[in-house]
């Protein structure tokens, strides 16, 4: 038995790990790499194996860079079966679907340009993202044992980072050999509002875990909650509009569900009109009321009492373009969330343009942004970014609250790892190398592994 590491790899981006045990290949997610325009090619790229020869994928997540790449796999001649939590497939579905349009909506942006390359043709399109889908099989119910094959056992358990995530254990038997691996997949903070704690098996051997913020500590989520409302009543009383690129799954719903929060308590303004501005947060939005089994307690609760936890008095859904257009004529009092959440795409983009250069207006950045990406280069201090082929200058005063990063933190991780019993190996992925070398630093474990792309380790 092995394994194989064909993404976030010394890299943040890409999640594709394969196992190979008993003549039978499991691929563990198989997602897009995210960040500069440079990425496509990486995204074209061979994987590094026959998507043919494998037999099953197991997805821990909906997230783009864990599932994107799913149809790219069916469109180059994967056939077998795919299985996620129901929350999963819900979401995954309405993530792949967005992005073959938005491969297709570049691909015509090329060819109009008349600009050669690969980019010319879509890296998959609609039907590619449909015949995935087609291939979600069973459903994973947290803590209930799948047999995939005879002497391989998955069993998926809660990892609190986004609704119906999960770590994948594996049970692998082999030659009269055992192995029990257990993939993190992106794991959850403690205590948050919406979602409950990751809590892995006890029995493992071998943990191949992500380390997204390995080398740092989240800021409080009470701090930062004050921090986040300070902001949006500055520049209510300086008369601007609040900007915040978001993520749609998740971080969408928690920050409605705070913001109403803020409202009850007298926190922020009632009456402040909140803009919801991307489609795929409003039906993701949509989803989260469909699965509340999965949800902590008291939103089911809450759900079931008739009190939706995500409404609030002002707000708004703009689903369709014309109206995240008439937005831009806002020009104070709003608070305006739209993705991409690392400002690479999508309608932020549009406002970021039209209020990235007020200085009565706020951007507030509340999740990671990788290297590269327009909301790092604006985090870092830029003074200007070129946005639709203009420099807009960068008057606008910029926050970021990396307390409410749906990634654990150094400490978070640190936890989990130990809730796992006392593994023998510990393969470090899905994190900037500093990350994963300062957080290696603090393991006390026999073996620490920090694999590149297409490395390969028996297990």
């Amino acid at each position: 038995m092995k394994i194989s590491f064909h993404g976030a790899a010394r890299q943040v981006t890409g999640s594709c790990h394969l196992i190979e045990c008993g003549g039978k290949k499991i691929l563990v997610d198989c997602g897009m790499f995210q960040g500069g325009h440079e990425l496509h090619d990486d995204n074209a790229a061979d994987f590094g194996f026959n998507p043919k020869d494998i037999d099953v994928v197991l997805l821990t997540h909906a997230h783009l860079d864990h599932c994107g790449r799913l149809p790219l796999l069916v469109k180059r001649g994967f056939e077998g079966e795919i299985i996620a939590t129901s929350a999963t497939r819900d979401l995954a579905r309405l993530v792949m679907m967005d992005s073959a349009h938005l491969h297709e909506e570049e691909a015509r942006r090329h060819h109009r340009h008349g600009e050669r390359g690969g980019h010319n043709e879509p890296l998959y399109d609609t039907m590619d993202a449909l015949d995935a889908v087609d291939l979600f099989g069973r459903n994973a119910v947290y803590r209930q044992p799948i047999h995939l094959f005879p002497g391989i056992t998955a069993t998926y358990f809660d990892a609190g980072h986004i609704l119906g995530s999960a770590s994948i254990r594996l049970e692998l038997s082999e030659n009269g050999r055992r192995k029990v691996v257990l993939f993190s997949g992106d794991l959850g903070p403690q205590e948050r509002p919406l979602l409950n704690n990751p809590v892995p098996p006890d029995d493992v051997d071998v943990v191949i875990m992500e380390t997204t913020y390995g080398d740092r500590d989240h800021r409080s989520l009470e701090a930062s909650v004050e921090e986040f409302y300070d902001a949006v009543n500055a520049a209510d009383v300086r008369g601007g509009n609040v900007i915040i690129p978001t993520f749609a799954l998740e971080r969408a719903q928690e920050l409605l569900w705070f913001l109403r929060d803020g409202m009850s308590k007298g926190r922020i303004r009632r009456s402040m009109p909140v803009f919801l501005d991307s489609p795929m947060a409003i039906s993701a939005t949509r989803i989260f009321k469909r699965h509340q089994d999965v949800m902590r307690p008291e939103l089911r609760d809450q759900f079931r009492a008739g009190k939706d936890p995500f409404d609030l008095p002002e707000l708004h859904f703009t689903r369709e373009a014309q109206d995240s257009m008439a937005l831009n004529r806002i020009r104070s009092g709003a608070v305006i969330m739209a993705g991409s959440g690392m400002c690479t795409g999508g309608r932020v983009r549009h406002h970021l343009r039209h209020n990235l250069s007020q200085a009565d207006c706020s951007v507030i950045f509340v999740g990671y942004a990788a290297e590269g990406t327009l909301a790092r280069i604006i985090i870092d201090g830029a003074k200007e970014v070129k946005l639709f082929g203009e420099m807009i200058p960068v008057r606008a005063q910029i926050h970021t609250i990396n307390g409410f990063s749906a990634h654990a933190d150094a400490d978070d991780l640190r936890h989990w790892l130990a809730l796992t019993g006392k593994p023998q190996r510990v393969f470090l992925v899905h994190g900037e190398a500093h990350a994963m070398k300062a957080f290696a630093g603090t393991l006390d474990v026999s073996e620490v592994e920090m694999p590149s792309v297409g490395q390969s380790f028996d297990l």
